[in-house]
């Protein structure tokens, strides 16, 4: 199942996750860690990428779409969230 994000909660999504720290434009903070948070900045077209609409999936049974952290949280480990990044950067 995609996650389709609407203009309104995309910018909910995105103005929270840039007021913590400065995320250049057309990128997106993310926390990636099964229990210890790692932040990464992506670039905001990763999140229509279907790979990447998989982890959303994820954040959204353990989460909804209140994240703590300020950020997307996206509750896998490091190691497979750098394989999927890696493997988007490449294509």
């Amino acid at each position: 199942m995609a996650i389709r994000l609407t203009g309104s909660l995309a910018k909910q999504i995105f103005r929270r996750s840039s007021k913590s720290f400065d995320v250049p434009k057309g990128f997106v903070a993310v926390y990636v860690g099964e229990t210890e948070k790692k932040r990464f900045v992506v670039p905001v077209s990763y999140l229509n990428q279907p790979i990447f609409q998989d982890l959303l999936s994820k954040a959204e049974e353990e989460f909804g779409f209140d994240h703590p952290m300020g950020g997307l949280t996206i509750p896998c480990r490091e190691d497979t969230f750098i394989h999927v990044t890696s493997s988007l950067s490449r294509s």
